[in-house]
């Protein structure tokens, strides 16, 4: 009788065993839940993975101090992809393989992304606040991807209705990135331009990872443009800016939601009058009470830290990714997790609505416009917040 007591016992705890190291497996345990973030966190684009890894820190720092969610502790786990999609690919490849995080988060960049997202729709695996607007993860049918911000195509047409309808520009270039980037910005300003009886007055591209932007330049310029819409990233949007004003070529100019406070760092008062559309709330605008949430934790996280657009999306994306967790409860496996994710249809935070259907994986619509100001610094424009 004894003995069988004990081999019950033992079989009992064996299978305890199996279950811990399964939700283990899926980045679940009793006390903790593991995202993995794959993005740059070196190159020209690390100000973009570096921003949204500190919002999202802040965000899951938050909820831990406050004893985590059903008892567990967030962690992330963040992996430098260097802006490259092959080191993405095969940093998702490890990670599938592990099967030890319960989703991706906090993605950024369009050619990385269409590089991770069919691995990772293939292996269940979600996808939480990309960044980036592309068109292709706004498809609900994916039915792993949940994304936070506008698209590309909604920018688009905010900058042709700034150039065009309010301002009366006719001649538009653009300066992008050649890739799916910047195809995808280029795309979404044609047809908002089409809409408008115009065409495309120039255009000039780059390649990723670089800052060889003259050949692109000449070309514009050859085209006498009233405004260039940039889709490109800080450091290379930059170099054309500051060539551009050396040639004595300084047509308006209007950007991509890609690192505002980056591309306003590197230009500082050399930037002053460039336009920048956004797709989250302006980092400094307390009437939104998570606005107010996400400055004191970011201060908490680190008061060296300063608020950016950027990090302040990492940190919306942590609290949608967090409300799923508490909406799914204590019996959480990532199937339950991804349930929940695909039934949510409005997530209230602090003031700001995000909502979902089952044919809208996109929670916000809005696009903000700013600028650069005479002190080189990001600024709401009148009227647009």
């Amino acid at each position: 009788m004894l003995r069988k007591l004990v081999r019950l016992s033992l079989a009992v705890a064996l299978l305890c065993v199996a279950s811990g190291a399964l939700r283990a497996a899926e980045g679940i345990s009793d006390s903790e839940v593991v995202f993995v973030q794959i993005a740059a966190m070196n190159g020209s684009a690390a100000s973009l993975g570096q921003g949204m890894s500190q919002g999202l820190r802040a965000a899951f720092d938050e909820v831990n101090r406050a004893g985590g969610v059903e008892g567990r502790k967030l962690r992330l786990d963040p992996i430098d992809d260097g802006y490259d999609p092959s080191q993405s690919i095969a940093a998702l490849r490890r990670v599938i393989h592990a099967n030890d995080r319960l989703a991706l988060i906090g993605a950024t960049g369009t050619p990385t992304l269409a590089a991770l997202q069919p691995a990772a729709t293939q292996a269940g695996l979600p996808v939480i606040g990309p960044f980036t607007g592309a068109a292709f993860l706004r498809n609900a049918a994916l039915g792993n991807v949940f994304n936070l911000r506008a698209s590309y195509a909604a920018e688009a047409e905010e900058w042709a209705h700034v150039l065009v309808d309010q301002r009366g520009l006719k001649r538009i270039a653009i300066f992008y990135q050649d890739d799916s980037f910047g195809r995808a910005g280029r795309s979404g300003l044609v047809q908002a331009l089409h809409k408008r009886g115009l065409a495309l007055a120039a255009e000039g591209t780059y390649m990723r990872n670089t800052t060889a932007v003259k050949s692109a330049l000449i070309d514009i310029r050859r085209a006498h443009p009233d405004a260039i819409v940039f889709v490109a990233a800080p450091k290379a949007l930059a170099r054309f800016v500051t060539t551009a004003q050396s040639l004595d070529f300084q047509p308006q100019m209007i950007s991509i939601s890609f690192g505002a406070d980056s591309i306003a760092q590197e230009l500082g008062q050399k930037g002053t009058g460039l336009l920048m559309t956004q797709v989250v709330p302006f980092p400094g605008d307390e009437s939104l009470p998570v606005v107010t949430q996400y400055r004191a934790a970011l201060t908490a996280l680190d008061p060296a830290v300063k608020p950016s657009f950027i990090n302040l999306e990492g940190y919306l994306v942590g609290r949608l990714a967090i409300e799923a967790l508490r909406q799914t409860g204590r019996d959480l496996t990532r199937a339950r997790y991804l349930a929940t994710l695909r039934s949510m249809t409005e997530v209230e935070l602090g003031g700001l609505k995000l909502t979902f259907s089952g044919s809208d994986n996109q929670g916000l619509d809005q696009v903000f416009l700013t600028r650069i100001d005479e002190a080189g610094r990001v600024v709401p424009v009148a009227g647009g917040f």
